[in-house]
């Protein structure tokens, strides 16, 4: 899942590698309604033949890159010569998703990240260099997560969960013999953000709303927490990292602006600076590890753009011979020579970069399978209009290289998870399939999204299903004004808190949209805030603060929960659901699966016994996605079936 660092992640989907298009912001009216070319149509399984990447960890001697990749269908881990050469795979599951993490500093040991079925109860493993493999933190109800190295590289921090499942403790590990030791221990109410390399400090989050959050520090040396970003009204603290010489701490804060900056706190004396703005959200910052370089990355209008700077001037590195579009993933080489990274346009899965600083990069993998041609994918354009009270909402825009206005397209509404998470420019398998297959695709970015700053975060709060969805359906105007949308086939589609918005615009909107794809969404909001996973305690206030107390609000919720009105729903509906979901439990989908049938309307539902909060094996994805696009050409473009 991909989370804005201005909110603690809870319901959100379908996650996104943020990268840049080439294209402006523009209103829908701007686009050309003249068509382009008629392109191959491929199958939704064609779309995961090609491989997905992520993760770039450079070997101690900088000669390999560790990576997780997709392409078997299962993501494992795999190492690629830093200056090209075949994938060499190091982890071969066929069932349990596995997700490098690093390498060890001194050898090629690695460590990864695996849960059971799509649970989230994640362990941490160390592959060996003989291939054995260790879990480093056994145990059955408990989740854990890596940290960070200790600066002399001889150990490493985690936190887990296993004392008490609602609150995650910081453990340290030996590199040799992987001996755990407590390392802090969490009194309750606080997120873990890092650990300062020489391990003396632990810098806490306690969030109190979705908007307001501070940074308590925590010296393990002289015994004290206190709050290092204390302040009046709503501001969001953000930990980044620690300065390699213990010198000071990074966080990203909105505290008196509207949009993110990093600051620096300096442990010493305690004072705190701006170290680097925009006129944007910065939504991250890192040191390479001699902390002679700094990484920012900036969320530019769904954009994220990634700099590379001298940490001590914060002057921009030059960097020569980089491909088109916007790097993301950035990683230096711990000698500070070399730089890994992503790339991307937005049509094309992300393609690993890896070069000296200041010479050319080379592309080391070849994600878009041979058999799809990528002048048939197509790049999005950002674009906005005014919502039903003349707030301007902005978003995603697909327009199939077909859609013309003599050969007008049936168009989905696609709504993001969160709440509070963002449609942003990147490659997305199921979004170039329906595009594809002739749907216009606006990826919304309704009220209440990340990136735009706090007061547009801020407008959804209480009001969901509401005043989000009003967003939802006025964007329907600026879809059907750029003349090649059919304004009479229009669905809705969304995953987590995006099906939700589904389930609200069938039921509490009916007549709005055509047929309504629902993922694993919301129906019953009292029922989701009583069930929250225990590890996400330090959170269940903040959460109730925007959503609402699931006692004191049961009426507002009771009223835009969808499995109350089902029996409004009177367009075809349906539904795809993950047995394991710890997060929107598969009861939420039985429910407003059989109150639907009720009605007599056409419901298709597909659970998957594999699956949680998300689909990550290809063939669930394939078989699922299939049939949603054989769903929508049977009751959206009114096609026979086939």
């Amino acid at each position: 899942m991909s989370w804005s660092t201005r909110r603690i992640p809870y319901l959100g989907v379908l996650a996104l590698t943020l990268v840049a298009c080439n294209t402006g912001s523009e209103s829908a009216g701007d686009v050309d309604p003249d068509p382009i070319f008629t392109p191959t149509q491929y199958t939704v399984a064609d779309f995961y033949k090609n491989s997905g990447f992520g993760g770039a960890s450079w070997s101690p001697d900088g000669s390999k890159i560790l990576v997780s990749s997709n392409s078997t269908g299962i993501w494992n881990a795999y190492v690629v010569p830093a200056t090209g050469g075949e994938l060499q795979a190091l982890t071969t599951s066929a069932d349990d998703a596995i997700f490098a993490v690093e390498y060890f500093p001194a050898d090629e040991r690695i460590l990864y990240s695996s849960d059971k079925g799509g649970n989230e109860l994640s362990h941490l493993y160390v592959r060996e260099t003989d291939g054995t493999v260790r879990d480093l933190t056994p145990g059955d109800k408990h989740q854990a997560n890596f940290v960070g190295w200790a600066g002399d590289d001889e150990s490493f921090f985690i936190t887990m969960n296993n004392r008490d499942p609602r609150f995650f403790d910081v453990h340290q590990v030996a590199s040799d013999g992987y001996r755990k030791t407590l390392l802090f221990r969490n009194p309750g109410g606080f997120d873990i953000g890092a650990v300062s390399p020489n391990g003396r400090y632990v810098v806490l989050t306690k969030t109190r709303t979705t908007n307001d959050s501070d940074l308590w520090l925590h010296d393990r040396q002289v015994g004290t927490t206190k709050n290092i970003t204390a302040h009046t009204g709503n501001a969001n603290n953000v930990p980044a990292d620690f300065a390699p010489d213990n010198s000071r701490l990074l966080f990203v804060s909105d505290s008196g602006r509207e949009f993110a900056a990093v600051r620096a706190y300096d442990l010493a004396s305690g004072a705190t600076s701006t170290v680097y703005e925009q006129s944007w959200d910065v939504a991250g910052a890192s040191f390479s590890k001699s902390g002679k370089y700094l990484t920012v990355t900036v969320n530019e209008d769904a954009r994220s753009v990634q700099r590379l700077l001298d940490a001590t001037s914060l002057a921009p590195v030059e960097l020569t011979g980089v491909p088109g579009g916007v790097m993301n993933g950035m990683t230096v080489a711990p000698n500070d020579s070399a730089l890994a990274f992503y790339a991307n346009d937005g049509s094309v899965p992300n393609e690993l970069y890896a070069g000296r600083i200041g010479v050319a990069p080379t592309r080391l993998t070849n994600a878009l399978h041979a058999s799809v041609k990528r002048e048939d994918l197509v790049r999005p354009q950002i674009v906005r209009f005014k919502s039903y009270d003349g707030v301007e909402i902005p978003g995603v825009l697909y327009r199939p290289h077909q859609a013309s206005r003599t050969a007008k397209a049936p168009a989905i509404v696609f709504v993001h998870g969160g709440p509070g998470g963002q449609a942003t420019v990147g490659y997305s398998p199921l979004i170039q399939a329906l595009v594809n297959h002739g749907y216009v695709v606006f990826d919304i970015n309704n009220r209440g999204s990340s990136g735009y700053g706090k007061s547009f975060y801020a407008m959804d709060d209480r009001k969901h299903g509401e005043a989000d969805l009003g967003d939802v359906v006025a964007s329907k105007t600026m879809l059907i004004e750029t003349g090649y949308v059919d304004s009479t086939k229009i669905g809705i589609m969304g995953g987590s808190y995006g099906g939700f918005m589904v389930l609200a615009a069938l039921t509490l909107q009916p007549d709005e949209f055509k047929v309504g794809v629902d993922l694993f969404g919301v129906a019953n909001w009292a029922r989701t805030l009583e069930s929250v996973p225990p590890y996400w305690e330090s959170f269940r206030e903040a959460l109730y603060a925007e959503m609402g107390d699931p006692k004191a609000d049961s009426a507002r919720l009771h009223r835009i929960s969808p499995v109350f009105h089902a029996d409004k729903i009177k367009v075809p509906l349906m539904v795809l659901q993950g047995a394991n979901d710890p997060r929107v439990l598969q009861v939420e989908s039985d429910e407003i699966v059989a109150g639907a049938r009720k009605n007599g309307v056409p419901v298709e539902y597909l659970v998957f016994p594999d699956e949680g909060h998300g689909f990550l094996k290809n063939e669930n994805k394939i078989k699922g996605y299939s049939a949603v696009i054989a769903f929508l050409d049977r009751h959206l473009k009114g096609l026979a079936a086939q």
